[in-house]
């Protein structure tokens, strides 16, 4: 699907002659309380996302390590750690949410509701909340956001809220940067 005046396809903009750009991020106005953004492509957490989030925060939890203990408390396989989950999920709202955010203010309502296991497939999904003009910087808007990760199963992994700071004028910023 292309745009109707420029040729250049949604989630683009022309730079030049015969040369486009990905847009990242949104300006408040792009912002429809209400409106749900489903983030793709999904993403399969791998044996390295999860020895190298216990590597990085000492985590010793032997459900995140031996599976020895996993299997002596009825788990099949050692859990993926929740920063996993978060960054994975997370991660994947920022292009179409967040790309442009010059402060992250808040996380809340964080929710670990299925345990995840290497191997598992996780995509994520966007509600906008809350999209307001900032009261102390008027350059600045605040957007509200609920996120949700769901495994292959369609269970409900996690959910949190999270506010950040956007720029009011997202054409603007991209007229003066290379986003």
């Amino acid at each position: 699907m292309q745009s109707s005046s420029t040729g250049t396809p949604p989630g683009y903009r022309t730079v030049g002659e015969n040369r486009i750009r990905e847009t990242v991020g949104r300006g408040l106005a792009e912002f429809a309380v209400g409106q749900v953004i489903e983030h793709r492509p999904a993403r399969t957490v791998t044996e390295t996302d999860h020895i190298m989030m216990l590597a990085l925060t000492g985590n010793p939890a032997p459900i995140h390590s031996d599976t020895q203990f996993c299997q002596q408390i009825g788990s099949e396989k050692p859990v993926v750690c929740g920063i996993v989950t978060l960054g994975i999920v997370l991660g994947a709202s920022v292009r179409s949410t967040s790309g442009l955010t010059t402060a992250n203010i808040a996380m809340n309502e964080l929710v670990l509701e299925h345990p995840v296991h290497v191997g598992d497939t996780l995509r994520a999904q966007t509600e906008i909340r809350e999209a307001r003009p900032s009261r102390s910087r008027p350059d600045q808007g605040v957007v509200t956001t609920r996120t949700e990760g769901f495994n292959q199963h369609d269970q409900r992994v996690i959910a949190f809220t999270r506010t950040f700071l956007v720029p009011a004028d997202a054409a603007e910023l991209r007229e003066t940067t290379d986003y």
